[in-house]
C-alpha cells in the first residue's frame, strides 16, 4: 500500500472526531442555521446548482450508477428524499462492484455511454482510473474547495497522478449493537462502560455463551450472500487477530481467528445465514448481540433507540481492527453529458445534502458540515460508537480492497467460501485456508492488485501468506 493510502486512513481517524463532535454531545449551535430543512441557505457555485435544471442532453435523466446503498430502503431514501431538491431528474441504479466495473468498461469500449455519474468506495474506482476510464475533475475540485474536503481525501482521489478522478462523497463505519437486556448476561469483569474500551473477542464469546445459556442462540452476523460478513472478516477479524489480511491469510494467527469464529458461531441465531442486515433481527429480538454496517443498523436504532446500546468491535491480539468506508463520486469518460454530471456532484456535496444523507442513510459527511446538536438518538448512538473506535489507542484501521476491478466479487467469494467450509461445514481449517489461499492469490494476480492496509506495501502483486 502506498503512502497516500496510509495518509487517508490517518485522516479518517483524525477528522472523524471533528466531524462527529457536535453529534457526540459537544455544546454549540445547531448546524445549517439551526434546521436541516433550511437547504436554501447554501449558495451553489456560479453557473451551477439552483440556477440550472440538470438533465442529460436530449432531456433524459442523469443515470447514477452506485455500489453504495444496496438496501431497498437506502435506495428509496436516495431517490425520494436525498435527491428530492435536485434541479433535475436522476435515475439512481445500484450495482455490485464487478458488474459496475464491467458496465463502464463496456460503455467506454462502445464509444457511447448512458451512465453519467458513478458512486462507490475509493477502491471501486482504482481499476477504472488505471484504465483511463474516469474524467479529470481537477477544476471541479477547485470550484468546490470551500466545501472543506479533507486534503488527504482529495489526494487519494488522484490515484497517484496529478488528476482528480474522485470527489469525496460520504463515509461510514461498522459497529456492534446489543439489546439492553443482553447487559444482564455480561461476563465477569465486563461492564456496560467497559464495552467502549475493553471488549475482547474472547469476552464477546463468553457474553454470547451466557446469553445462549439463558435465552438460546442470540448472537448474529450478516452472513447472507448479500450481507457484509466478508467485511467483518477483511476489516475486523483478520486484522485484529493477525495484523494483516492477504499477507496473513494462511498464518497460524489466521487459524486461531477461524477457531474463534467457529466457537462463537455455536451461539449464533441459526437464521444468521439468511440475514443481509441486522436491524430486523435486533428489532424482533431473535438476535441480541450483533455487528454490522452503520447504514444497516440504523433502522433498529432509529425505531427504538432506548432498547439498544452501541459500542466498538472487539480487540484481538493485534489491536482493534476496524474498516472505515470512504465513498466518492466520479464521472466516466463515456458520460453522455458531463456538465449535468458535474451539477449532480455539486448538489450531493452541499453541506445540507450531506447532513440529509446522514439522517436518511447513516453515512457521515466528508465536508465541513457540522452535525446538528439535535441529532436523532439512533444516529447519535452510532456517532458515539464510531468516536470510541477511532479514538482508541489500539485502533487498527484498514481500507476497503483497492484495485480489484472486475475481480471484486471473486475476492469477496474467497472469504465467504472459507466461512462456509470452515464454520458451516466443519472442514479442516488449514486445508481450507490452503485451498482458498491459492484462489485468493489467483484473484490478486488476475487483478494485478498490490497490497493495501493493513498489509505492508508490496512491490507488484500482493502475495498471500
Amino acid at each position: 500500500m502506498g503512502s497516500s493510502d496510509k495518509d487517508v486512513v490517518r485522516a479518517w481517524v483524525l477528522t472523524r472526531r471533528g466531524l462527529i463532535r457536535a453529534g457526540a454531545g459537544a455544546a454549540g449551535a445547531a448546524a445549517l442555521g439551526g434546521a436541516v430543512g433550511s437547504r436554501g441557505a447554501f449558495a451553489a457555485p456560479a453557473g451551477r446548482g439552483r440556477g440550472a435544471t440538470w438533465r442529460r442532453q436530449g432531456g433524459e435523466p442523469i443515470v447514477m450508477l452506485s455500489t453504495q446503498f444496496s438496501q431497498v430502503t437506502e435506495q428509496e431514501a436516495m431517490r425520494e428524499t436525498i435527491l428530492a431538491d435536485f434541479e433535475g431528474e436522476v435515475d439512481f441504479v445500484h450495482e455490485d462492484a464487478g458488474p459496475f466495473f464491467d458496465r463502464i468498461s463496456a460503455e467506454s469500449e462502445a464509444g457511447e455511454g448512458t451512465v453519467g455519474l458513478l458512486g462507490g468506495t475509493h477502491g471501486d474506482f482504482a481499476a477504472l482510473a488505471a484504465e483511463g476510464l474516469l474524467t479529470d475533475l481537477s477544476d471541479l475540485a477547485t470550484e468546490l474547495a470551500d466545501r472543506g474536503f479533507v486534503a488527504e481525501y482529495l489526494e487519494f482521489g488522484k490515484y497517484g497522478t496529478e488528476q482528480q478522478f474522485l470527489i469525496p462523497w460520504m463515509q461510514a463505519n461498522y459497529i456492534m449493537v446489543a439489546r439492553r437486556e443482553a447487559l444482564d448476561h455480561l461476563p465477569d469483569g465486563l461492564t456496560e462502560e467497559a464495552l467502549q474500551t475493553e471488549l475482547t473477542y474472547d469476552q464477546l464469546t463468553a457474553w454470547a455463551s451466557a446469553i445462549n445459556d439463558a435465552e438460546g442462540p442470540r448472537f448474529g452476523l450478516p452472513a447472507a450472500d448479500d450481507g457484509l460478513l466478508n467485511r467483518f472478516l477483511q476489516g475486523y477479524a483478520y486484522p485484529s487477530f493477525t495484523g494483516g489480511l492477504n499477507t496473513t491469510f494462511t498464518s497460524d494467527a489466521a487459524v486461531t481467528m477461524w477457531e474463534w469464529l467457529k466457537g462463537i458461531w455455536e451461539f449464533a441465531d441459526p437464521q444468521s445465514v439468511g440475514y443481509n442486515n441486522m436491524s430486523d433481527p435486533l428489532l424482533s429480538g431473535s438476535v441480541w448481540l450483533a455487528w454490522d454496517h452503520t447504514a444497516r443498523l440504523i433502522n433498529a436504532l432509529r425505531e427504538t433507540p432506548d432498547d439498544f446500546i452501541t459500542f466498538p468491535a472487539p480487540r484481538g491480539p493485534e489491536g482493534l481492527g476496524f474498516l472505515p468506508v470512504l465513498a466518492g463520486l466520479a464521472i466516466p469518460t463515456s458520460a453522455p453529458d458531463t456538465e449535468a454530471s458535474r451539477g449532480l456532484i455539486e448538489y450531493l456535496t452541499r453541506p445540507e445534502t450531506q447532513i440529509l444523507t446522514l439522517q436518511e442513510n447513516a453515512f457521515f459527511p466528508v465536508v465541513e458540515a457540522e452535525i446538528p446538536a439535535d441529532l436523532e438518538a439512533g444516529i447519535q448512538k452510532e456517532a458515539d460508537a464510531i468516536a470510541a473506535t477511532t479514538s482508541d489507542e489500539a485502533a487498527l484501521p484498514s481500507v476497503l480492497p483497492i484495485g480489484l476491478g472486475e475481480q471484486s466479487d471473486a475476492y469477496s467469494d474467497v472469504f465467504r467460501n472459507a466461512f462456509r467450509a470452515i464454520v458451516l461445514d466443519g472442514d479442516d481449517i488449514r486445508e481450507v485456508l490452503e485451498t482458498e489461499g491459492a484462489n485468493l492469490q489467483q484473484v490478486l494476480e488476475t487483478a494485478g492488485a498490490a497490497c493495501w492496509t493493513p498489509d505492508p506495501a508490496s512491490d507488484g502483486v500482493c502475495q498471500v501468506g
